[in-house]
């Protein structure tokens, strides 16, 4: 079955639940357009988050427990609708099939039934065995077929609720959906929050960042964030993007950084600025200028703005105001490499060094020695620091007193890239391996190999890695067998190096040299689509660098001929009017 048929039918499930829902006669509340936001931005800019209501779960607790009274013993009609039970709903039921087989019968068959209505019960019940004795066998089946959905029950609405919300749980989305349009107290039950927000929680959707002021009585805000995020993969998945926002600024420079946090956009350039962007309208917001030399490595987390550069200095900005707050100085070489925890960042350098800084004062904390080389890659997650560099070696600090605590030896080549989860190390080199350690023990747990050149850029999530590489394809592994699940290639493989990756628990996006970006399935390494086809790809045309979050992916363009100008792209694959914030 293709994906457009799954989706669209999942879809159309959605559409109608909350048709149903719309019409509801019995409601009299209306939807306030000052929704909440579902949405994976953070919203950091937001002037008036303090004046939003945090969910609250207590609400939807207090619903459960006033349900629509089910009927104690519910039967079917043979359209599906349901009747309570009862001996006067019976003789209704029956008469209503009566009437209309008799205006379709012969003229005989109303005196036939009135007098079979004033038999005794023995009678009525020996005038049925004869009559079945004189059917045909096809006869009997359609008297089977028409009288078995009349004894039908609604076990739903006879189990306690809390056990048929248990029972439903085990449905899929696309089942409680269908399980709503059967009657009113499925559809409350089938509706219920926090039913939902398992749901939501098994696709990773684990926070709802606004709560609405009013909400239909139907409504259900983890229902909504998960129709809502289905919705979004379909976009990703199917939606044209023929029309991105584009963004140029940096004239024909190289864009050697990029960061995407909330709705700002930071790019770094060799032209020695960096750029703070909206990620809304594209406008250009702020252009960080000080730094005396072209700018390789960055971070951005909410206003706060790190930047190092060949002139051998780290920078600390304010992303709001454009101001310089910190000059941190004491590397002899380019600054390649960084990364930030909370209010410390270790920088990697030319120089074979890391120094571990303090933002807040501006200070060197710790320098690290022991690389023979360049540091090309650094993680650091508040306790340790791990560093890949130039002379092969891969190492692990103590950043609270500079001591090495592992020296992890086996490459044969340059480190070029990092993953570090806290317990294992993932490093890949120009010898085409890339190896998993043991971060406690700095043991070799595997050698992955299948590689043919340098492994630009990895992702871990969990157990499964991806890795793009120089030879064109990309890889998902478990790190855990350190087995090869796919090979992402095939005849709609790049045609050239993979120059970035991200991956989620769903996708793989990948640019390359080849001037694409393409999304693949990482469950099943099957090619989606193109997302960017540059017309220069191919004969110089670039896309260095990608970011991406649930609902925008930006794109860092260029050339290395002057084929394709520097630029970034903005893809969009949000619903259109889901976050108000983020529309204004």
């Amino acid at each position: 079955m293709s994906r457009v048929k799954v989706f669209g039918g999942i879809l159309g499930n959605f559409n109608k639940s909350y048709q149903y829902c719309d019409v509801d006669d019995d409601s009299e509340d209306d939807v306030n357009e000052e929704s909440w936001c579902t949405c994976l931005s953070s919203h950091e800019d937001d002037d008036d988050d303090e004046d939003e209501p945090e969910p609250d779960e207590r609400l939807w607790r207090k619903r459960r427990f006033e349900p629509p009274p089910p009927q104690s013993a519910k039967k079917f009609c043979p359209d599906g609708s349901m009747i309570p039970g009862g001996s006067s709903d019976w003789s209704n039921i029956q008469g209503n099939i009566g009437l209309t087989n008799i205006s379709q019968g012969p003229p005989e068959l109303k005196q036939w039934l009135n007098r079979f209505q004033a038999w005794s019960n023995s009678e009525k019940l020996q005038a049925i065995d004869a009559l079945i004795n004189k059917c045909a066998a096809s006869h009997v089946r359609y008297m089977m077929k028409a009288i078995e959905p009349l004894f039908q029950r609604d076990f739903i609405s006879l189990l306690p609720k809390e056990l048929a919300l248990t029972v439903l749980g085990y449905l899929q989305p696309k089942d409680l959906l269908r399980a709503a349009q059967t009657c009113r107290y499925w559809r409350f039950l089938a509706d219920d929050n926090l039913l939902w927000k398992e749901q939501c929680r098994r696709i990773g959707l684990t926070t709802l960042k606004k709560m609405p002021r009013s909400l239909p009585r139907c409504a259900s805000p983890w229902k909504a964030a998960y129709m809502r995020q289905s919705l979004i993969q379909e976009n990703w998945l199917h939606k044209p993007v023929n029309n991105p926002t584009v963004m140029r600024g940096h004239d024909d420079h190289v864009i050697t950084c990029l960061q995407f946090y909330g709705k700002r956009i930071l790019s770094g350039s060799d032209d020695t600025t960096l750029k703070v962007w909206s990620a809304v309208n594209g406008k250009c917001l702020r252009t960080l200028v000080g730094h005396s030399g072209g700018v390789w490595s960055s971070q951005m987390v909410g206003d706060l703005v790190i930047s190092g550069s060949t002139d051998r200095t780290l920078r600390v900005w304010n992303a709001k105001t454009g101001q310089c707050l910190k000059v941190l100085a004491g590397h002899t070489s380019t600054v390649r490499c960084m990364h930030l925890h909370q209010n410390r960042v270790v920088s990697g350098s030319r120089d074979a060094t890391l120094r571990v800084w303090s933002i807040p004062d501006g200070r060197c904390l710790r320098v690290l020695v022991g690389h023979l080389a360049a540091v090309r890659c650094v993680q650091y997650d508040g306790k340790v620091v791990v560093s890949g560099a130039y002379d092969y070696f891969v190492k692990v600090w103590n950043p609270d007193t500079g001591e090495c605590l592992h020296t992890l030896a086996g490459h044969t080549n340059r480190v070029y890239s990092l993953q570090f989860d806290g317990v294992h190390v993932v490093s890949g080199s120009l010898d085409t391996s890339i190896r998993v350690w043991d971060v406690e023990s700095g043991q070799l747990k595997h050698t992955l190999t299948g590689h043919q050149s340098l492994t630009s850029g990895m992702e871990l999530h969990s157990n499964i890695l991806v890795s793009g590489n120089a030879d064109s394809t990309v890889k998902v592994w478990d790190i855990t067998t350190g087995h090869c699940l796919h090979t992402l290639s095939g005849p709609n493989k790049h045609q050239s190096a993979v120059t970035c990756l991200q991956s989620s628990n769903r996708f793989v996006i990948t640019s390359s040299d080849d001037g694409t970006v393409k999304l693949w399935d990482v469950r099943t390494g099957e090619f989606i689509r193109n997302l960017v086809e540059l017309g220069s790809g191919g004969s110089g045309g670039v896309v260095w660098r990608i970011r991406a979050s649930a609902t925008k992916l930006i794109c860092a363009v260029g050339s290395r001929n002057g084929t394709e100008e520097t630029k970034l792209l903005v893809l969009d694959f949000d619903v259109p009017g889901a976050c108000r914030k983020c529309d204004e």
